[in-house]
């Protein structure tokens, strides 16, 4: 990605998207695309969408993510239904929580890689679901650190404005 000024994604002999690699990035064509892009992968977790006038909004695990009117905008023009949808976050995106659960995703901490500047946290959701954090390490504090330890409860949230939804049936963005 850093040596071109456009990639082609491809998947069985097909070509997959086709765009600079920020655009590819930041705007997955589907579920192959949001994957192969970007390490470690994207993180995918079951979501409901959910409308409320003419915005809306993801629930899982207990929260609720309110999208911006970007992104309420060209689902509208899409004409999505609410129901099932599979939100995607990247590992580089999530936010630890260390103020308890208000909002934010529940998970237990099964392995803590130290990457230098960087933590990889692996967790487990309560369905059996493992994503993976990426979180700075200058951002928290020895204490913060030194309890990120195995079985660790801990908790995440992420901007919504870097989600990604896609089609559960057609693997689609509902945003591209």
């Amino acid at each position: 990605m850093t040596l071109g000024d456009r990639i082609v994604i491809m998947k069985d002999g097909y070509i997959q998207q086709v765009g600079t690699p920020q655009e590819v990035f930041e705007t997955p064509k589907n579920l192959f695309v949001a994957g192969f892009i970007g390490s470690p992968q994207m993180n995918f977790l079951k979501a409901k969408l959910v409308k409320n006038s003419d915005r809306y909004a993801a629930e899982l695990y207990g929260i609720r993510v309110e999208l911006d009117e970007k992104r309420s905008a060209k689902l509208r023009a899409k004409n999505a239904q609410p129901g099932q949808v599979i939100l995607g976050v990247r590992p580089e995106h999530a936010q630890l929580r260390f103020d308890g659960a208000a909002n934010a995703i529940e998970g237990t901490l099964r392995v803590n890689e130290m990457m230098g500047s960087e933590l990889h946290l692996h967790v487990d959701l309560n369905d059996d679901t493992r994503v993976i954090l990426r979180i700075p390490t200058l951002d928290l504090t020895e204490e913060q650190r030194a309890g990120l330890t195995y079985g660790s409860k801990l908790w995440f949230t992420f901007p919504e404005k870097v989600t990604h939804l896609f089609d559960p049936e057609t693997e689609e963005s509902l945003l591209f």
